[in-house]
C-alpha cells in the first residue's frame, strides 16, 4: 500500500492538493497521512526561539487535532473510495525537521503539497515551504499549484539535459503513475544550437532512459533553444501536457524551472503539477 504524506495548513490550497492526490491515485490502495505542523518560529533576536508555555503548546496541538478531525470527516464524507485510508497527525516543530522525522517513522513513499504562486512581475512557481522540502528532504514530491484540477494524466513532460544519471528505483515512481493512467511521456532535450553533439555520458543517459521506458508510450525529441522556460511553456500549451517531471539532483533544471523568478507571461506553473523525483 502506498503511503502518502499530505502536509496541510487547512487552506483551500492544501485542500486542492489533497483532492488532486485522491483523484490521481483513485485506483490504487493508499494510506494518506494528513499532517499539520505548528511551526517553531524565530524571533528577531539572534539565536533565540519562541518556546511556548507547556499549556499553550498543548492548546495549540489540541486545536490542530480538532481541525484535522474535521478535515478527515469532510474527506470521508465527500470521497468514498475503499482504496483510501486516512490518518492524521499534529506536531509542534520546525517545518522541515517535522517532515524528516515523520518520513523516518512512517516510511512515506510520496509527499503531496499545494503551492501558491506570487503575483506581479516576479511570479514564482512554488512557495518557500515546498522549496525547502524539495531541496532538503530526499523523498519524491508532487507539487500541486493552487489552480490545478485533475482531469486526466494523458501527457507527461520530462525535460532533461542528459547530464545526470538516474537510478531505476527513482524512475519506478514515474512509471507506476504512468501505468495507472496509461500516460504518454515526452522526454525533451534542449540544445542551444543545431550541430550541438551529446557527450558520451549524455549518450549513455539518453540510451538508458529510452531503454527503461521502451515498453511505455514515450517519445524523445531534441529542441533548439536557449530559454528553457519558454520552451516548456510552448510544449505545455501546444501539446496539452498534464504534468512536468524532474529529477531533484539535476539542480540546474530545478533552479531554472522551479525557483527562478519568472516574468509575467511565463505562467505554465499555475496549472501544471510538478513531480520531483528523489533518490
Amino acid at each position: 500500500m502506498k503511503k502518502i504524506l499530505i502536509p496541510t495548513d487547512f487552506s483551500e490550497n492544501a485542500w486542492n492538493a489533497l483532492t488532486f492526490a485522491l483523484a490521481l491515485f483513485a485506483k490504487e490502495k493508499c494510506h494518506f497521512l494528513l499532517f499539520h505542523i505548528n511551526p517553531i518560529v524565530y524571533t528577531g533576536a539572534e539565536n533565540s526561539v519562541i518556546v511556548p508555555h507547556h499549556l499553550l503548546k498543548e492548546n495549540v496541538l489540541k486545536e490542530s487535532k480538532e481541525k484535522l478531525k474535521s478535515w478527515k470527516f469532510k474527506i470521508e464524507k465527500t470521497f468514498t473510495n475503499k482504496n483510501h485510508h486516512f490518518e492524521s497527525v499534529a506536531v509542534y516543530d520546525f517545518f522541515v525537521d517535522a517532515i524528516k522525522l515523520q518520513l523516518e517513522e512512517s516510511g512515506v513513499d510520496l509527499i503531496v503539497m499545494g503551492t501558491k504562486g506570487a503575483s506581479g512581475l516576479k511570479k514564482v512557481t512554488i512557495g518557500s515551504n515546498t522549496g525547502h522540502v524539495i531541496t532538503k528532504i530526499k523523498c519524491t514530491l508532487l507539487a500541486v499549484p493552487e489552480n490545478a484540477k485533475f482531469n486526466a494524466l494523458n501527457n507527461i513532460l520530462f525535460p532533461t539535459d542528459y547530464h545526470t544519471g538516474i537510478d531505476i528505483e527513482v524512475l519506478d515512481h514515474l512509471k507506476a503513475i504512468m501505468t495507472l493512467h496509461n500516460s504518454s511521456l515526452s522526454i525533451v532535450y534542449m540544445a542551444s544550437k543545431e550541430d550541438e553533439a551529446l557527450t558520451k555520458e549524455q549518450e549513455r543517459n539518453k540510451d538508458f532512459l529510452e531503454d527503461y521506458f521502451s515498453n511505455s508510450n514515450q517519445i524523445s525529441r531534441r529542441i533548439i533553444g536557449t530559454k528553457l522556460e519558454e520552451v516548456i511553456q510552448t510544449l505545455v500549451e501546444s501539446e496539452q501536457m498534464d504534468m512536468i517531471v524532474m529529477v531533484a539532483k539535476n539542480q540546474n533544471f530545478i533552479q531554472r524551472i522551479l525557483f527562478r523568478p519568472l516574468v509575467e507571461q511565463i505562467s505554465y506553473h499555475i496549472n501544471i503539477p510538478f513531480l520531483v523525483l528523489h533518490e
